[in-house]
């Protein structure tokens, strides 16, 4: 088994727009990152992330970017709740791989579809891939919302 799903969303506007909400850190920022991103997704670089929800800046490897087409982004697995000794989420030794693409409609909106895989297939692995597939669906939520209608929409959902 090969565990690893895709999400998908239809954003109404235009890729160049969409891309740059995802790629600019003052832009996630502002409607996913509810703690902040360090720095811009450009390839070579490591960012962090930090959620309200998990705390603690998660390290985000930039693999790859191809402007207004794809980001791929590795970052270490987690398969458990934070750590409470170290104040953040447990690492789980290995990492995923996450495959952001930004595709035009006919009726000028935008495909994003990310795919996130590399999980072991182990009870932990599993419900790591469930958690990061819900935590992905609300990402495309909050990034459709905050494109459209600059409303963030998981403001003081998660403190």
């Amino acid at each position: 088994m090969d565990l690893k799903f895709t999400v998908m969303i239809h954003v109404s506007r235009p890729v160049a727009q969409v891309f740059e909400a995802v790629a600019d850190p003052k832009e996630l920022s502002s409607y996913f990152t509810t703690g902040g991103a360090s720095g811009r997704l450009e390839a070579g670089t490591t960012v962090t992330w930090d959620f309200h929800d998990f705390p603690g800046a998660f390290p985000v490897e930039v693999v790859e970017v191809v402007p207004n087409e794809r980001i791929v982004l590795k970052w270490e697995a987690n398969e458990g709740p934070p750590d409470a000794a170290a104040d953040g989420p447990k690492g789980a030794g290995y990492s995923t791989v996450a495959t952001m693409s930004f595709k035009p409609t006919e009726d000028g909106r935008t495909l994003v579809q990310i795919e996130e895989k590399g999980w072991r297939e182990t009870e932990a692995g599993l419900a790591a891939s469930y958690g990061n597939c819900m935590g992905w669906s609300q990402m495309l939520a909050a990034l459709k919302m905050w494109v459209e209608h600059r409303i963030n929409l998981r403001e003081g959902a998660y403190r």
